[in-house]
């Protein structure tokens, strides 16, 4: 399968014979890129906000997913786990986690997770190979936080995103923070990244995109 981001929480999943999955497309106008055209299958949404809720960005989609369960569209699993529920104070918004099974390779999305979830939370999302994690702050995990979170879900490939890239108008850290509290040096980045299970590093292993044009 392959992975290729857009900026922010927005990233295009394809697999050939699957269904495509585009997850948290955003707004340009308060995201600060171009305006995205993609064309996907399923939409998935982690939380109500302009920066992750514009599903009119995405052509051809059949199908939006804006909260918990499991769904099976077109040979991909999906499953949703809804975080911060009770506990969350007035001001922050529900956030959903979608894992997504494509063919044995699975994929979590955290969206705008903001604190280290709960092991029950972790429990849910299962057997992660890829995990997409919030590293920018701004309503998501700080870059410290973030590492904590991938302690726990211990994925073979983590992308990060969510943090600040040129042209992005939100307030966000570099991935550069991240990298360092990883005790990683300077990664470069890639276009996209194309997995199998076969693939799959036994270690934990960071992998940077750099934001495709749509």
């Amino acid at each position: 399968m392959e992975i290729t981001w857009y900026g922010l929480s927005c990233f295009r999943l394809t697999e050939r014979s699957m269904a495509t999955v585009v997850t948290d497309p955003y707004d340009h106008r308060v995201a600060g890129y171009e305006a995205l055209k993609l064309r996907g299958d399923i939409v998935t949404i982690s939380h109500d906000a302009p920066g992750h809720n514009f599903e009119s960005a995405v052509k051809g989609k059949n199908h939006t997913i804006t909260g918990p369960g499991e769904f099976e569209i077109g040979g991909v699993f999906i499953t949703g786990v809804q975080t911060n529920g009770i506990k969350r104070p007035a001001d922050e918004l529900l956030n959903t986690l979608y894992v997504f099974d494509y063919d044995g390779v699975t994929v979590a999305h955290l969206g705008d997770l903001r604190r280290v979830p709960s092991q029950a939370e972790v429990e849910a999302l299962g057997n992660v190979h890829v995990a997409l994690v919030p590293v920018g702050g701004g309503g998501g995990l700080s870059p410290a936080k973030a590492v904590e979170v991938i302690s726990l879900i211990e994925p073979g490939i983590v992308i990060p995103m969510h943090f600040h890239t040129p042209g992005a108008q939100l307030k966000l850290a570099p991935v550069s923070k991240f990298l360092k509290e990883m005790g990683l040096g300077n990664i470069e980045a890639q276009p996209s990244l194309k997995i199998q299970r076969s693939s799959i590093p036994e270690e934990t292993r960071v992998v940077v995109l750099s934001p495709a044009r749509s």
